[in-house]
């Protein structure tokens, strides 16, 4: 069915609004019946305990009647706003013609595979779907395993690949966690403005990536399977490798036959600018994972393998009870016709081009800025005690967040680092309204810090 595609769209001067300050005694109270029983908050939940009650495009509204310009996306997942009327559309007619047969072919799955093969870089045609990011990780593990016989994988600091036993072995731990799995070793991010080797880009000439043979040789049995990598970093503070980095690393596995996997979980789905992160340097890995955005908040991810491993998928009992079910794949078909159809790749590199300027901005007035980074619509505020130095200014972080949410602005911390993931579909004078309160608390946060 056609819809009204401005479904969304919002008087600015109308968001948001806050009827009662936040968080209200509702909320307050419905978070303390949960936190009886639920344990393990993110951070977003324990510095700012609100109940949401409802969605709508690029807005949300909590049990005290409180509406907030959404500036996370449900953390990177909900890209076409809540609630769209073609998504929500197709998962209510899945759910009434049939929800779950396993594995077994579905003409809604069918679709989506193909949809899938057809936008995928390169030669990205073996697929399987997941209910989990952390899932479709696993898999991907398994598979670089079954494909090169070998056992070890490389990956980097602060990059986050899920949160299971595999998973985690690619990222910090730390003590509840216990050991790293046998087989996982890290290798410093390309990161310049915290380059672990303190040395600057291009002068480097990439160190960083010719330093994963040291610990090729020093760390490993040399049986890498893969190096894994988020293209750009989301936990970690919307972290951006330099200029030719992506195209090296392609190079460096191709030169020792290790396989590319690129963890998209987080990137995909036009969330920075492109369809595919990866495609902002013309890399294809061998392997790549989806998820997030992929079914707008429904939970929906894939494991994508070159055409070339694509049989090496019957030999890790791949199927799931949940991955690929009608709903699932539902959702997914919407939201990549809605991504296509709309032209939202562009738009949400537009929205990043006009958010990056605005930041760049704000970084020249505030000193408690000290770097703004990003691609599209995954967008990163580093917050320093003092530029020289760079000592993260976390607490200052945490400040700047909770104002910024009793303004009106519901987004994602991580400690002194202001992540921000506006829905691809917003305005740009919401956009902007809502740096506006980022901005503004930020200043009040420098003159209660005594910074000049």
């Amino acid at each position: 069915m056609p819809y009204d595609r401005n479904w969304a769209k919002v008087d600015v001067d109308a968001v948001p609004h806050i009827a009662v300050p936040p968080p209200g005694p509702q909320s307050r109270e419905l978070h303390e019946r949960a936190s009886k029983h639920m344990k393990g908050y993110s951070s977003q939940v324990r510095l700012f305990p609100v109940a949401f009650d409802r969605g709508h495009g690029v807005t949300l509204t909590d049990v005290d009647g409180n509406t907030y310009i959404d500036f996370s996306s449900g953390i990177y997942v909900t890209s076409l706003g809540h609630c769209h009327p073609k998504v929500t559309e197709a998962v209510q007619k899945a759910t009434g013609e049939l929800m779950n047969c396993h594995d077994f072919t579905t003409p809604i799955k069918a679709r989506l595979l193909e949809l899938l093969a057809e936008v995928a870089p390169g030669d990205l045609g073996g697929i399987q779907l997941y209910d989990a990011g952390t899932a479709a990780v696993e898999a991907g593990l398994r598979i670089c395993r079954a494909a090169t016989g070998n056992l070890e994988f490389i990956s980097f600091h602060k990059d986050f690949h899920g949160k299971t036993m595999g998973a985690v072995g690619l990222a910090r731990l730390d003590s509840s966690q216990g050991l790293r799995a046998p087989g996982f070793f890290l290798a410093p991010r390309a990161f310049c403005y915290r380059c672990a080797f303190r040395m600057t880009h291009p002068e480097c000439d990439l160190h960083c990536l010719r330093y994963i043979d040291t610990v090729i040789k020093e760390e490993t049995a040399g049986r890498v399977a893969a190096i894994v990598l988020e293209p750009i970093q989301g936990w970690a503070g919307s972290t951006v490798p330099p200029d030719g980095y992506m195209q090296a690393l392609r190079q460096f596995c191709t030169e020792r036959d290790i396989l590319l996997f690129a963890d998209e979980v987080l990137t995909c789905m036009a969330r920075t600018g492109r369809m595919f992160c990866v495609e902002h340097w013309d890399v294809v890995p061998d392997v790549m994972t989806l998820g997030k955005g992929l079914g707008n908040g429904f939970p929906v991810t894939a494991m994508l393998v070159s055409d070339r491993y694509k049989d090496q998928v019957e030999k890790i009992s791949a199927s799931t009870s949940y991955g690929g079910n009608p709903m699932a794949c539902a959702a997914a078909v919407a939201s990549l016709e809605v991504i296509l159809d709309e032209g939202l790749v562009e738009r949400s590199a537009h929205l990043g081009d006009l958010l990056l300027k605005r930041m760049a901005e704000m970084m020249e007035r505030h000193p408690l800025i000290g770097d703004v980074r990003g691609k599209g619509c995954l967008l990163g505020i580093e917050l320093v005690r003092d530029r020289e130095t760079k000592e993260p200014a976390d607490a200052e972080g945490h400040l700047v967040y909770q104002k910024a949410f009793a303004k009106g602005l519901a987004w994602i911390p991580a400690g002194n680092v202001l992540r921000m993931s506006p829905p691809i579909i917003m305005d740009d004078d919401v956009a902007l309204k809502a740096m506006d309160i980022i901005e503004e608390s930020i200043a009040e946060v420098e003159a209660e810090k005594g910074y000049a």
